[in-house]
């Protein structure tokens, strides 16, 4: 926890002047919105785990979505702006969060977070790209650097007060003491920044607006957004959304983002049909109840709105969810019928049977798609997770040789991790078991402990050499890096 709060702290210090954003899942420690800072801030150090160590944080507070699917596509959108960027070389990272504000920030490291609510607000994956892209350019421009150069002599003692104490009341239940610190201890910086924020946001609409065109994606996505979340503000009847609230809107910001766009032709247009499937399965994630999204996607085909592929995949999830399964099941086998999303449909197929109780047809399909889309982070998890369902040995063997290869190209993946150590243990090789699972204590931000399970698996007198030297390299690897800790 105390390091939680320390990232908590780091994070606070660098707002810089954007309004309170409040994590609104779980009663979660509530934290500033992060729309202005900068890697220049940050030490060497500091910039090199800021990403990891405020991915833990999203991860310990609820908030962090991390469906392969669905991350997939969020960092390939990413990517693919970052490469036309005037930094494609240059480290960034993209999450999203499970929360329905129509909010997304840019922070240290290119670290860029995307809220549900805003993607679920979007109508096209264009208008969705033209937020990312507007925060790239507020990176690759140095606009966090600017803001925390101009806001830093007001705000820094005022914001580290204020976000120590609404730590404090976050973690002490009282959610609403710690909204009202914040609110207050960011006046002064927010009255501050104010006179740097027009001509940031001018700019980095220009540079997204070309980086939309550049990457295949309509130059009008992010006009058309911004249009969106004013009609939305107008029609709620409320202030607002949090993203306007920290990028100002005129008509004449629009007016002159919808001229820039009218000059420029994507170089190959993408068909964006991806995104309204990607879409759906958030829905069906952020439904408080699974008969909330049948009720939304039944509503829209009804009425024949947006692409009845996407609306009827996300109604197959629901039913599956609500475990309706007789009502799923005709409607997934329309969607195999159509071969337009082949791989979504059968993984969903994979997820109906063994709802229905057919766990081998289940791994079977999983692992004739295993071999066909050699690589897939969706279809590894969602095999590997089918194979530890009613695990015997073998199937715990093939889970866990599955997993380690996986593994090696996403270490990070917490839930594959946890998963590795299951299997590892339910097929019989303990040493790779405690080494999975002090890496599930390290990605939670255990440093102690995962050092400690591997100081255990070292008193073992079955370990070879090669089982040793490795644990002895990541422990020193660890122990490295409490030094670093200490003196930072």
């Amino acid at each position: 926890m105390m390091s939680l709060i320390r990232y908590g702290l780091i994070c606070g210090v660098l707002v810089l002047g954007s309004s309170a954003s409040i994590v609104s899942a779980q009663q979660a420690p509530q934290l500033p919105e992060m729309g202005s800072t900068t890697t220049r801030v940050l030490s060497p150090e500091d910039e090199r785990t800021f990403a990891r160590d405020i991915e833990r944080y999203f991860r310990a507070i609820g908030v962090l979505i991390e469906d392969p699917i669905i991350v997939d596509y969020m960092e390939d959108m990413g990517f693919r702006l970052v490469s036309h960027s005037s930094r494609n070389r240059g480290d960034f990272r993209f999450f999203v969060l499970r929360d329905p504000s129509i909010n997304a920030f840019a922070a240290p490291a290119g670290v860029i977070g995307m809220f549900s609510g805003l993607i679920l607000l979007a109508e096209d994956e264009s208008e969705v790209a033209g937020v990312v892209a507007h925060e790239i350019a507020h990176i690759t421009q140095d606009h966090l650097a600017r803001a925390a150069e101009a806001a830093q002599q007001t705000s820094l003692p005022t914001m580290l007060a204020a976000l120590g104490l609404a730590i404090a009341a976050g973690m002490s239940g009282s959610g609403d003491a710690a909204g009202a610190i914040l609110m207050s201890g960011m006046g002064l910086a927010t009255q501050f920044q104010i006179n740097h924020t027009r001509q940031s946001e001018a700019e980095a609409d220009r540079i997204g607006i070309g980086l939309l065109a550049r990457s295949g994606y309509d130059p009008l996505g992010m006009a058309r957004f911004f249009e969106r979340l004013n009609v939305r503000s107008r029609a709620m009847g409320q202030g607002p959304p949090e993203y306007l609230r920290t990028h100002p809107l005129t008509v004449n910001r629009v007016a002159e983002a919808r001229q820039r766009a009218d000059q420029m032709t994507p170089s190959v247009m993408r068909d964006g049909e991806l995104f309204h499937f990607v879409q759906a399965r958030l829905r069906v994630m952020m439904s408080q109840r699974p008969e909330q999204a049948i009720e939304f996607f039944e509503t829209r085909l009804e009425r024949q709105q947006r692409p009845p592929l996407a609306m009827n995949y996300g109604l197959a999830l629901a039913l599956i969810d609500a475990r309706q399964l007789d009502r799923a099941r005709p409607v997934v086998d329309a969607l195999l019928e159509d071969n337009s999303q082949r791989q979504l449909f059968r993984l969903l197929e994979a997820d109906l049977l063994l709802a229905e109780g057919r766990l081998d047809e289940s791994i079977d399909l999983l692992a004739e798609l295993y071999l066909e889309y050699a690589g897939s982070r969706a279809i590894t998890t969602q095999y590997a997770s089918t194979l530890m369902h009613e695990p015997t040995t073998a199937r715990a063997e093939r889970a866990a040789a599955v997993l380690r290869h996986h593994l090696h190209d996403h270490p990070t993946d917490l839930a594959m991790t946890e998963l590795h150590a299951r299997a590892a243990d339910r097929a019989g090789d303990p040493v790779r078991a405690g080494e999975a699972l002090a890496e599930s204590y390290y990605l939670r931000g255990g440093l102690v402990e995962a050092i400690d399970q591997l100081e255990r698996l070292l008193n073992r007198d079955d370990l070879d050499f090669y089982q040793r030297s490795r644990v002895t390299a990541r422990i020193n690897d660890w122990r490295s890096e409490q030094i670093q800790l200490a003196r930072r």
